[in-house]
């Protein structure tokens, strides 16, 4: 995928409020808005949602914070993303087409996989033997995303990327919510209806499982897309082995052909760690400072799903409105400074009031940046014989920070407290803007930006 410069273009015409809203009631943005769902679903089932379980049953902050290392999944998914580019799902495919047969068969596994989880003990099994099954959750989960977000990058044209990222985003945040403050309630009711603790997480899980189905239904409804029938067509004929040889050859040749590309991989990698390095604690922070899991879910599920809701389609909008670099600008800025806010809390203590603010800033925030971070992944993918492949490496190379730089997350926290921990948080997003200063300045975002 080689991108040249461009002759200057003239400016297209900004649309009136009522077109920008127009674009989120499309077929197909509202079918990336439901995957979004599911594939944001299973992300906190073993991140945020497990890690409170495991607090509950005894565990110590420092093997918690090893539990980043559950995303591994995320952090090497383009290692097979190459098969899901080149070859059919087993059966599936078959009758729904090449990306809606793989979005069944994954989502099957994922179901599999949650409940299994849900069946691990904490109190009564070794750490190993739940990290293991929280593995699995991360694996099919992580295939799962891998077809997502090649069908919505192959779906969308270029006027509705924007809108369909928001959506996405919006919908993935949704899926989370339901999958920590949805099923943070869920248990606490079980256990009110006279399950013991490990019962009542184990229907949690159950629950959630069943949750997905929404992806499954979607895609379902949904009609194969035009540019993934074309990408089969230039298959046809190849055998399976030099089909998948094809086109992870090709998806890497492809990226590298862009000027400065190993600082793109960096800057992918940065550009979410701030909220990555406080995300994998924030659950055992409000535990620790005395708030109960119904607190916690009940300002999660409020305030903090207006807040994301609100800084999703926010995001849409300014990353319509503002050239990519400036919005990538504005999106890194406010989502490292929500830091800061937890520390505020860790400062104050336990009050409702102050958790409900942190949360409200971090979620708005949070969706701002993921919105304009999600675009720009998008604008890097155009190929579609290696759409899959190029945005499994990227997403994969941004999971870095969640998974591995964060895995210490538990040990600075016990070593700082926790207002010193999240200004921390605050400041690794200062690697990212560096980087995004000095791409901007070499004009890698002008080679992005859509041709009018």
């Amino acid at each position: 995928m080689t991108v040249s410069p461009t002759a200057p273009r003239d400016a297209p015409a900004r649309p009136s409020i009522v077109q920008a809203a127009a674009v989120y009631f499309q077929p197909r943005v509202l079918i990336v808005m439901f995957l979004g769902f599911s594939s944001g679903l299973p992300l906190a089932l073993s991140g945020t949602t497990l890690l409170i379980w495991l607090r509950e049953s005894g565990l110590d902050l420092g093997i918690i914070g090893l539990f980043a290392l559950a995303g591994t999944p995320y952090t090497v998914k383009f290692l097979w993303a190459p098969v899901i580019d080149a070859l059919d799902a087993p059966l599936l495919s078959r009758w729904l087409g090449r990306r809606r047969g793989w979005l069944v068969f994954t989502q099957i596994l994922l179901m599999a996989a949650i409940v299994l989880l849900g069946l691990c003990e904490p109190a009564q099994f070794h750490w190993i033997v739940v990290f293991a099954a929280a593995v699995l959750v991360a694996t099919a989960s992580a295939t799962q995303d891998i077809v997502v977000d090649a069908f919505r990058i192959e779906s969308l044209p270029e006027n509705e990327q924007a809108a369909g990222s928001a959506a996405y985003v919006a919908a993935y945040r949704i899926g989370m919510l339901a999958s920590t403050a949805g099923a943070l309630f869920l248990v606490s009711g079980f256990q009110a209806n006279g399950l013991d603790r490990d019962a009542a997480w184990h229907f949690g899980y159950a629950a959630m499982a069943l949750l997905v189905l929404i992806g499954t239904a979607t895609a379902l409804l949904a009609t194969e897309p035009d540019r993934s029938a074309a990408a089969e067509a230039a298959h046809a004929g190849q055998k399976p082995l030099a089909r998948v040889a094809e086109t992870a050859v090709g998806a890497f040749k492809d990226f590298m052909s862009y000027d400065l590309a190993f600082a793109v991989l960096a800057f992918v990698v940065l550009f979410k760690f701030t909220d990555a390095l406080s995300g994998v604690m924030t659950g055992p922070f409000v535990i620790d400072l005395g708030f109960s899991r119904n607190e916690y879910a009940a300002i999660v599920k409020g305030v903090g799903l207006a807040a994301l809701l609100a800084g999703g389609f926010a995001g849409g909008f300014i990353a319509k409105a503002l050239p990519l670099a400036a919005s990538l600008w504005f999106g890194a800025i406010v989502q490292a400074a929500a830091n800061l806010s937890f520390s505020w809390l860790a400062l104050v203590g336990r009050d409702p009031t102050v958790l409900a603010l942190a949360i409200i800033v971090e979620n708005f925030t949070s969706a701002i940046g993921t919105v304009m971070f999600v675009a720009y992944l998008s604008a890097l993918c155009r190929n579609p014989l290696h759409t899959a492949t190029q945005y499994a490496l990227l997403t994969a190379l941004a999971a870095v920070g969640r998974t591995y730089l964060s895995s210490g997350a538990g040990f600075i926290a016990e070593q700082t407290g926790w207002a010193w921990f999240f200004v921390i948080c605050a400041l690794a997003g200062l690697p990212s803007l560096l980087l995004l200063w000095w791409l901007q300045a070499r004009r890698h975002f002008k080679l992005l930006e859509p041709k009018s």
